[in-house]
């Protein structure tokens, strides 16, 4: 029996679906969208609960970063004699960050949890703004 067959089982390779399973952004997959009062993210986080889920805002306010631990459930010494024969649910930790927009309140950040879906709103508010040019007088100095 080849290698490839031994790891892989019988079915042809996919090398796609290793890379979803490896890719923190692939297996947390996050939704934004922007309403015209906040920035909304959605992710889906299957299986797991509120308390093993982080939030938070870093970089001084200007990030949001979502992550947390998917238990490696199964996967313990005492069952060292069982034999997996496909093994496609992602394990282990995850960080997912976004670069948060000039508008982003983050101090009013507010995050929910339902079956496994994560909502984190984001509330915007006005950016004032910036003067486009100011032309400043050169003054002549006599002397």
């Amino acid at each position: 029996m080849s290698l490839i067959s031994q790891l892989c089982g019988d079915e042809i390779f996919d090398p796609f679906l290793s890379l979803i399973n490896k890719c923190p952004v692939l297996n947390t997959p996050t939704d934004w969208k922007e309403t015209p009062d906040a920035h909304i993210f959605v992710s889906d986080l299957p299986g797991l609960k509120k308390e093993e889920v982080t939030v938070e805002v870093v970089d001084e306010g200007k990030a949001l970063q979502i992550s947390g631990d998917r238990e490696n459930e199964g996967f313990n010494e005492d069952n060292k004699n069982d034999k997996w024969h496909r093994v496609e649910r992602c394990r282990g930790k995850f960080l997912r960050r976004f670069r948060l927009p000039e508008n982003a309140k983050s101090d009013e950040v507010k995050a929910s949890m339902e079956n496994g879906v994560l909502v984190v709103t984001v509330p915007k508010q006005e950016v004032k703004k910036k003067p486009e040019k100011k032309v400043i007088d050169i003054e002549e100095i006599k002397g």
